[in-house]
């Protein structure tokens, strides 16, 4: 029997409650008894039934397991696996594609206000939303990890679980990567991998590669595989990183260039660079002009190298982003910067030191949404301005959103 709504809440009990707004992470905010309770598989105004899967000072988590007044905006999930309980590797699968990219830039604005520190007026004046990506909200990811459980079945992971869930088919998958044979229960064993990566890239090719303790093993396909975007062809390991939407890489180089506006004789930084995407874009636009590249990962550095040698003005530099410019490898002046951080973001003692050189502009290029708006304070502390922001639907289906941002220093 559902119990009533109260404080108190116990793991594995079950509430009603109404859902309230979307909250970071797939979840939707509602409240038992004062509680704070984040609900997964919900949508804001609907009364469900909500199971409880964690408890913690000052809050829960939940799964709503019954839907009582559902919300116009609730479809029927598409994989049998995106339910509670089962592969938490789709967030928003019961919601419809628009209502995802009103629920991602929803979640933008309140990080923004809430950790970025800008008014609703400042937030409004971006006009925050979130542009859709061509070919739809399946079959879209080009490359897919899948973790190995101790039976040796291939599978995802339950959500916020190192639980592996047996699945015979991701339908967010690429469909050449939903044809490999990986899977249970015709597919490969995996009794020695933890992991199996399988790959298809905007150049065709179709590669598998298993992991045992971090260290790569190609298993099927080429070891390398062909990109092609920014006008250009790419060639990286198989392991290597790669946006993993096949329209991202250009859709992302389009905005930079499109906010940046570089101009010929400009010299610019690529940040967290990669395998040098926005830095071959710049360099075909300053000409002449001195463009850095300063990336970490060894096989970054390495896939930077071969694929910009036809490139000599841009200077790949192997090193932390934050020691390059505290110990001054990275050098200005410095018109123009493109920042690509991972998920924990560039961090204020990146940002003050792209600040202390003062380029002309600032492209920063986030997946998470959190980072960005601690980011946007320490820019805005410094005091320059978040111009313009546009986010895109990399990741349908999930929480996820990326954002490009253009910050201008005082003067401008």
């Amino acid at each position: 029997m559902t119990a009533p709504a109260r404080s108190g809440l116990e793991e594995a009990e079950r509430v009603e409650l109404t859902v309230d707004a979307v909250a970071p992470g797939g979840h939707c905010v509602a409240r038992v008894g004062g509680q704070v309770v984040f609900v997964r598989h919900a949508l804001p105004g609907e009364r469900v039934v909500a199971e409880v899967t964690e408890l913690h000072r000052g809050f829960a988590r939940a799964d709503a397991v019954e839907i009582l007044t559902a919300s116009p905006d609730r479809v029927e999930q598409p994989c049998p696996y995106a339910k509670p309980g089962r592969c938490g590797g789709c967030d928003l699968q019961h919601v419809t594609p628009a209502a995802q990219l009103d629920w991602k830039a929803a979640v933008v604005r309140e990080q923004l206000t809430r950790l970025g520190g800008l008014t609703g007026d400042q937030v409004d004046a971006l006009g925050v939303r979130v542009e859709a990506l061509p070919g739809g909200p399946l079959g879209w990811r080009s490359r897919v990890r899948y973790a190995v459980d101790a039976a040796g079945r291939a599978g995802l992971l339950k959500h916020r679980s190192h639980e592996v869930v047996p699945i015979d088919r991701c339908l967010i998958a690429h469909p050449a990567i939903q044809d490999l044979p990986v899977l249970p229960p015709t597919g490969a064993s995996w009794p020695d991998a933890d992991a199996v990566e399988t790959v298809a890239s905007t150049g065709g090719d179709v590669s598998v590669v298993a992991y045992a303790e971090g260290v790569p093993t190609p298993v099927s396909g080429p070891a390398e595989v062909r990109e092609t975007a920014a006008g250009r062809d790419w060639t990286l390991p198989a392991s290597g990183f790669w946006q993993v939407h096949p329209a991202a890489a250009d859709t992302l180089v389009g905005a930079v260039l499109d906010l940046l506006d570089p101009r010929s004789g400009e010299t610019a930084w690529d940040l967290y660079g990669g395998a040098g995407l926005f830095a071959a874009a710049l360099a075909g636009r300053v000409g002449d002009a001195r463009v850095t590249l300063v990336e970490s990962s060894q096989d970054g550095v390495d896939a930077a190298r071969a694929n910009l040698a036809d490139l000599p003005r841009v200077e790949v530099v192997a090193a932390r982003v934050e020691t390059a410019l505290a110990r001054r490898r990275v050098t200005g002046p410095v018109d123009l910067v493109v920042l690509d951080p991972p998920r924990s973001g560039a961090g204020a003692p990146v940002v003050r030191d792209i600040v202390a050189a003062r380029p002309r502009a600032v492209a920063y290029v986030a997946c998470d949404p959190a980072a960005f708006a601690r980011d946007v304070r320490t820019f805005t502390g410094a005091g320059w301005r978040l111009a313009a922001l546009r986010g895109f639907d990399l990741f349908p289906m999930t929480q996820h959103v990326e954002l490009v941002g253009l910050f201008l220093p005082p003067e401008s």
